[in-house]
């Protein structure tokens, strides 16, 4: 484990609108993907911690930007998920705006880990998503979650697919990492590929 991401990490804030966004302490990575990709499990990892972030077999758990504190240098953002979800159309959209919002306007935002779902792959509502970030000219990275579901050939294919995304979207990051938090592959090495965004002070 990355000796930052082996440190104290705590809750700090619950934001459902922008007046509740916490002031700009420190650099951001925040965790997007759809409802039940795994994106609560993925922060609960890195951090080597099982209830920090809490998870739920229900999507739309998630109902805010969550903001934890890592040893008090970097800020991991655990965001409402998007696409398909038990809540109201009321309730996306304004899950909607206020991730646009803050997408847009967090100057200290460093980069977005975009999650997907390894049965999956990439589907619509991801593309959207991508879509949204080249907009608002926020780096992200793919992160495969679930990788432990598929087989040598099935990763393969869906390589493929995930560098054809990668290829349409100006703000992507070029390479993904293959994650799974329950045997822990790929944690380490996202560990380390976000470790440079922390604070020096």
């Amino acid at each position: 484990m990355s000796a930052l991401f082996s440190r104290h990490c705590h809750f700090v804030a619950g934001a459902a609108s922008l007046a509740s966004l916490p002031d700009i302490t420190h650099p951001e990575i925040a965790f997007a993907g759809r409802s039940n990709v795994g994106k609560s499990s993925l922060v609960n990892a890195l951090i080597g911690q099982k209830t920090l972030a809490k998870t739920s077999q229900h999507p739309g758990h998630t109902k805010q930007l969550n903001f934890f504190l890592l040893d008090q240098k970097l800020i991991l953002v655990d965001m409402p998920g998007y696409g398909f979800a038990k809540v109201s159309k009321a309730q996306k959209g304004e899950w909607d705006s206020l991730i646009r919002s803050y997408l847009s306007g967090r100057p200290n935002l460093k980069r977005v880990c975009l999650l997907i779902d390894a049965r999956r792959g990439v589907m619509p509502p991801d593309e959207a998503h991508m879509t949204l970030l080249d907009e608002a000219a926020v780096t992200f990275q793919i992160v495969v979650t679930k990788t432990d579901a598929l087989d040598e050939k099935a990763v393969s294919a869906l390589s493929e697919s995930l560098y054809a995304a990668i290829a349409r979207h100006v703000a992507a990051y070029p390479e993904p990492v293959y994650t799974s938090s329950q045997t822990k592959q790929g944690i380490e090495a996202l560990q380390e590929q976000l470790a440079p965004f922390a604070a020096t002070f």
